[in-house]
This record gives C-alpha cells, structure tokens and sequence, in this order.
C-alpha cells in the first residue's frame, strides 16, 4: 500500500502497446499484418455475446494479474469483499456483508462475511477460504502482492468472520480489497507457494466461470449456482485482435457484438459520427488514468519555483484536448481526477491554461528574457504515438506564446528504457501515466509525493516521488499524507486531500495533464451496456435482442 507501483506502467504498455495509433498508421498495420484472430464464434450462435479488444493477458491467476484487461475479467469471474455500487465510486458489500468494523487504533478490520456462496468447484465460501485467497495473494509474491504489504495478519475469527491486521492505519483499506485481483479463490483448486500461479485457470464464485483460454480466445459460462444476480446471458466469448484496425473492422460489420481497448481517436471519432445511422451505442465514461509531466527538483533550473510555474501556466490542455485528442481526454488540474469527490482543480485556478502573461512574468523573475531564453529537455515516450503529438503541440504552444523566452527539445526515449533511469535523474520532464490500483484519493497522491527519506528538501533518496524522478520531499507532505492514512472522518479526510492538493500548486513538483476517456462500443442487439468508473465492463447485464 505503501510501495511505490512502477510495475503498473510495464503492465499499461502490455495491455495498451500502441495507445491510440492514427488511423494513418493503422491501414499500415492492416496491410503488412492482417490478422492474428479471425473469429472462432460464429456470429449466428446468438445464445453467446462476443467481445472484442486489442488488449494482451498473460495470466488469469488473481495473485500474478496485473494487467487493466485481465482486471476486467476477474472482476467478472470473481467476488472480492468489496466492490464499487453501480455507475458509482461508492464501496459496497461483495462477499462481506457490511463495511468493515475499524478498532480506534485503525489497524484491526473485522469483517462480517456471505453465508451461502460456493466455488465454482463446489467448494463452499468461508472465512477460512478468504483469509487462504489473501494469504496466497501475498505469499505467492506475484506482481500486485506488494499491495498487501503493510497487512500484519489475516485470521478467521468465526466462520463467517475475518479479521485483517495492519501493521499502520491505512484509511482507504476497504477501497483496497475491490482491487480484481484480490477475489476469492477456491483453496481446493490452489496452493499458496512463492511462484506458483495458475495462468489459464481460474476456479472462483462470480458470476461467470471460465471454461477455455486460447491464444485468441477466452470462453466464460453464466454460472449456475451464483449467490447473486444471474447473468442475462449464457456465456461471453471474448476475442483478441493483433490490431485496433482489425478490431475497428470487426464492430463495423458485426463480427463482434461490443468493442473495448484500444480503438485509435480516429476510429473512435468515425464510430461515433456513424452510431445514429448504424444504430451503434456509444457508451462514454470519464477514465480513471491520468497523463501528468514530473518535473525533476534536482535538475537545475527546475530547482527554481517559478520555472515550474511558468511550465504549469503555459501548458494548454483545451488546446491539447482538442487538436490532439479530438474530445476524447478532460483537461486535468490536479492529480486527483473529478470522478473523484475530493478533488480539487488548483491548477486550474492558480495557473490556467495557456497564461502566457502569468508564465512570461515568471520567466523573467528567475531570471530568463528573449536574449537569455530558458532551454530544456521534454521527454515522451517514443512508442507512444499520443505522447509524441501531445509533446510537438506543448513545443508549439510555448514556441507560438512566448516566442524564444521557452524553448523545449523534445526527446523520445522507448518506455521501459524510461521507467527504468526515472529515478536515476536522468530526465529534467518526463511526459507519463497512471492507472490507479483503487479508486480513492491516496492512490492519487502517495505514490507522487510520499518521501520516504530525504535529507534536504526536494532531495529525496526513497520513496514514491524519488521513484516517479521528481525527488519532491516536504516534511509538511509528508506530514499530511500519514494524517489522511489514519483518519477515518470523511470531512477530516477530505480536508487534508484538498491540503495536500494545495500544496501540489504551490509546490509544482508534478503538473497534471489530462485525464483519460473511456469507451465501449456496442451493437444495437445489445442490452445492458455499461462503463464503470474502476474501467470495468459488467458482463452479467448485457443481453442480446434479436428483435
């Protein structure tokens, strides 16, 4: 909970290598690759819904699946304690019955646990099978184990009781345990052992049970002795394609029934202009990724405040909305997004968008004029084609705003070459992501700011922000993010989120960016179709109507 997640990259350019390619680039890729999955569902067994994406799984094993996909089919294929309610961010009840009971210290969680749930095995749900499904999640040290690394102990304290203990409070814990991986797991059909994962199998109690993993293909059944809701169908085939533009195909002349990860914005664009004729419902949810630039302190002149204000004030994220992103992103003003409650847009109102006055006067108070203009290094990631756009349009806003007071050298660099010199100071702004693990406001805000050890201001040497290459440190940081850890009042809590966020603007240690957009794509025979804001798809509510 508290380690910094740079794996969570890796895993985003497994799932999404080529994000939102050009339509240009992608009749390229049609051509010299036509297609690593042609369709193994005929589109006449209409008692099956199929689903197709361009996203990569490696595994199903909820202790060693780390990537955004393979979250979405555990959270059909499983029941973790807690989940979010409907077109919510709010925490409800899954495999518990109620939200934890918190001792006053904040470290002992009790939770009451569903009586009347089995495995897909048979194997009856209880206390016992939950704290083995936790354990093993640690114990066999897969990529999202770190997770759980500030849990003490798991007991079962009655047979439908199970108490957590932490080794330091930790407020957002409930909004933890909805994290897809860390479901039940049938203790009949698994070991806990460091490395030994179950990638093409998967014995849970969602509603779905998993019936075949194919290189192309995965093959889910409604199972039949779910606690909860029954499906609204028989089963879902989800199919892979090598190509977004193999996939755009596969929607526009029916091969597959909804489309989901990563259709480019020129696919997206054409899919929405052509949904009132076509019928196609387009269904559209602000995501829970965030792009951001961290600015490296210890890279002089980034050392100075009031270069990075000026940094801050002249970015323009309508401009970047619009012209590189067609829509398809919300300009973003603090790291929190605004799916969440407790966000503050500070940046938007201390900095602006494309303040060229407020960033020229800033200039020239660190020192820098049009005979001394400030030179500096822009890095993106290069196999990223969105990232490569969005950093030639920063070049150009600066270039056309403040003529040569700013210059920027834009420089791409592969990206797991970047992730792994970002905490060896090597970039002085690096242009980045971030996909959050939970949906609560310290997986925004921790895994940035957090120092774990630093001598100096802004002279980290462990911890979140030295990972990030930022090497931000503040006592007062520091400070708040342990207090929003251990308070349990919202109110309270929401204060110090919106302290902490404070402090991000006056600091600039990071610049949020934009935020991303989700999409799905689906037939007009289709019912049911939704976007949760975790980026979840529900399988369960969708149904085909033929007539």
């Amino acid at each position: 909970m508290g380690i910094p997640r740079w794996r969570r990259w890796l895993r985003n350019k497994v799932s999404l290598p080529v994000r939102f390619l050009s339509l240009t680039l992608l009749c390229v890729l049609l051509i010299v690759s036509c297609s690593r999955s042609e369709l193994k569902t005929s589109s006449t067994n209409r008692d099956r819904i199929v689903i197709g994406t361009t996203a990569v799984i490696s595994t199903l094993d909820p202790a060693d699946a780390y990537s955004i996909f393979a979250g979405n089919l555990l959270y059909n294929l499983g029941d973790r304690l807690y989940t979010y309610a409907a077109n919510s961010t709010n925490l409800e009840p899954q495999l518990a019955t109620a939200l934890p009971t918190v001792s006053a210290d904040g470290l002992t969680y009790t939770i009451p646990l569903r009586r009347g749930v089995v495995f897909h095995d048979g194997t009856p749900f209880n206390a016992k099978a939950m704290a083995f499904s936790l354990q093993r999640f640690i114990q066999n040290a897969g990529s999202p184990s770190f997770l759980l690394a500030d849990v003490d102990t798991i007991q079962p304290t009655g047979e439908y009781e199970l108490t957590i203990q932490l080794k330091k409070p930790f407020a957002a814990f409930p909004s933890l345990l909805a994290f897809s991986g860390l479901c039940a797991v049938s203790p009949n059909a698994y070991e806990i052992q460091a490395g030994a994962f179950k990638s093409k199998t998967f014995i849970g109690t969602g509603p779905y049970k998993l019936v075949s993993y194919g290189t192309d293909q995965i093959r889910l059944e409604a199972f039949d002795r779910y606690w909860g809701t029954k499906p609204s169908n028989k089963g879902i085939d989800v199919q892979f394609f090598s190509s977004p533009a193999n996939l755009y195909n596969a929607f526009r002349t029916g091969a597959v029934d909804l489309a989901y990860q990563n259709l480019a914005i020129d696919q997206i664009r054409n899919l929405q202009e052509g949904a009132a004729t076509n019928g196609w419902q387009v269904i559209e949810k602000a995501g829970s990724g965030i792009d951001y630039l961290t600015l490296n302190m210890q890279s002089p002149p980034l050392d100075k405040l009031e270069v990075r204000q000026a940094i801050a004030a002249i970015v323009d994220r309508p401009i970047l909305q619009d012209r590189v992103f067609a829509g398809q992103i919300e300009p973003l003003y603090s790291l929190v997004p605004n799916t969440l409650d407790v966000q503050n847009p500070v940046f938007k109102a201390e900095l602006g968008d494309g303040n060229a006055e407020k960033a020229r006067q800033l200039l020239i108070q660190a020192g820098y004029s049009d005979d001394n203009p400030l030179k500096l290094e822009f890095w993106y990631r290069s196999n990223l084609v969105n990232d490569q756009l969005a950093a030639i349009t920063l070049k150009a806003i600066a270039k056309k705003q403040l003529g040569n007071l700013l210059q920027f050298e834009l420089k791409g660099v592969e990206s797991t070459t970047a992730y792994k010199n970002l905490d060896k100071g090597a970039y002085p702004i690096f242009l980045l992501d971030w996909t959050p693990d939970f949906l609560d406001a310290d997986n925004y805000i921790q895994p940035f700011m957090e120092c774990s050890k630093g001598a100096a201001p802004n002279q980290c040497e462990e911890g979140s922000s030295f990972l990030q290459g930022s090497f931000y440190s503040s006592d007062r940081v520091n400070q708040l993010i342990e207090e929003s850890r251990k308070e349990l009042n919202p109110a309270k809590r929401k204060q110090l989120f919106n302290d902490l966020q404070t402090a991000l603007v006056e600091d600039v240690p990071f610049i949020p960016m934009w935020q991303s957009k989700d999409f799905l794509f689906a037939q007009k025979t289709i019912q049911g179709a939704s976007l949760q804001a975790t980026q979840k798809v529900p399988f369960w509510t969708l149904k085909l109507q033929l007539n």
